[in-house]
């Protein structure tokens, strides 16, 4: 346990996704918000941009902490440390209403249970006091939480297809917005007590460039079809945004230090398996517990086969499923589990 006055740094992110439903008119884009425009939504969560690359899909940001992406009509949030991601919420719906997006299809707000919940700002300093906050502009949603209350857990909250219409003038108006038709999926890994060894990578002292941590560690290999765009943070820390030109994205962002360390992992790459995904992931980064969770729309690949991943694994595996659950939404379903090591061997799954 940290003594008062060391340094300690949340790790565990806060991710905000929001869908709108399409616009009539074809010319109408998030990515016609201006960068004057985003640095001024990101200043109600205290960060900033850092680094930026783009292609004819899908705008991507290194933040200060951690990763915001752009497409026509779905915006992606996700911040670490004691960021106020929420706070963002109003202004950023009224830009969207702005450039023709004036429903919301589908909103989620997760996180996995903070190291330090004390250490947040509010509207952030429980799940209960975010969820009524949320619920003050979208009546209509829903929360969750999944895994166990007084250990590990994730928390979920959820909107969708629900009485809601935005306006720069007034944010509710009651229309409801059909359900999308393209396919989504997301895998998200949240990995906590990573090997030292693995860690130490992501130091400036081991390393001067994030170009050297991303080749050494093997990020580079995860999803090679990805363009990278990473920082090394001094004196350490790492995040990375990765896009492809189909508009997919994958996002690292690594917490090295040996008392707090945690590492997450996160793409929406259309795959009808994830467990070799899963097992790369995990072998890069030798954690010592992690949490996978999937969602997938009815539209998606994977959302048959995520099923796949409800099996336990091999009596012969390192690894012990503690917790497994799966949730039914009206167009997504979603997997949530955790996993602990068995030793100190690593293993694949």
């Amino acid at each position: 346990m940290l003594g008062n006055g060391e340094h300690f740094f949340e790790g565990v992110e806060k991710l905000l996704e929001i869908w709108f439903e399409e616009s009539s008119n074809s010319e109408n884009d998030l990515r016609n918000i201006s960068r004057a425009d985003w640095e001024n939504v990101l200043s109600h969560v205290n960060c900033e941009i850092i680094s930026t690359s783009k292609n004819d899909v899908i705008d991507a940001f290194v933040l200060s902490e951690s990763s915001m992406f752009v497409s026509k009509r779905r915006w992606i949030l996700k911040t670490c440390g004691t960021t106020t991601p929420l706070k963002c919420l109003s202004l950023l719906l009224k830009l969207a209403a702005t450039n023709g997006f004036t429903i919301v299809a589908d909103l989620f707000y997760s996180r996995k249970n903070f190291t330090r919940p004390e250490a947040q700002i509010t509207p952030h300093q429980g799940f209960t006091e975010e969820v009524t906050y949320l619920d003050s502009i979208f009546p209509n949603g829903r929360s969750y939480c999944l895994g166990s209350m007084n250990l590990e857990c994730w928390y979920l909250y959820t909107f969708s297809r629900a009485d809601i219409k935005i306006s720069p003038e007034q944010i509710t108006d009651g229309k409801v917005a059909d359900s999308d038709s393209d396919p989504d999926q997301t895998i998200e890994i949240l990995m906590q007590d990573l090997h030292p060894e693995k860690m130490g990578i992501f130091h400036k002292e081991k390393f001067a460039s994030a170009h050297e941590a991303t080749l050494k560690s093997g990020i580079d290999t995860i999803l090679p079809s990805m363009h990278i765009d990473d920082f090394l943070f001094d004196p350490c820390g790492y995040s990375m945004n990765g896009i492809n030109e189909k508009g997919e994205y994958m996002t690292i962002h690594i917490t090295p230090e040996n008392q707090f360390s945690y590492v997450s992992f996160e793409t929406n790459v259309a795959l009808s398996n994830y467990r070799k995904l899963i097992n790369q992931v995990i072998n890069t980064f030798k954690p010592g517990k992690f949490i996978v969770t999937i969602f997938a729309n009815k539209c998606s690949l994977a959302y048959e086969t995520m099923k796949e991943l409800e099996v336990e694994y091999s009596k012969g595996s390192h690894w012990k499923r503690t917790d497994m659950q799966c949730c039914n939404f009206p167009s997504y379903n979603l997997l949530f589990a955790q996993y602990s090591h068995t030793d100190k061997k690593g293993d694949n799954l």
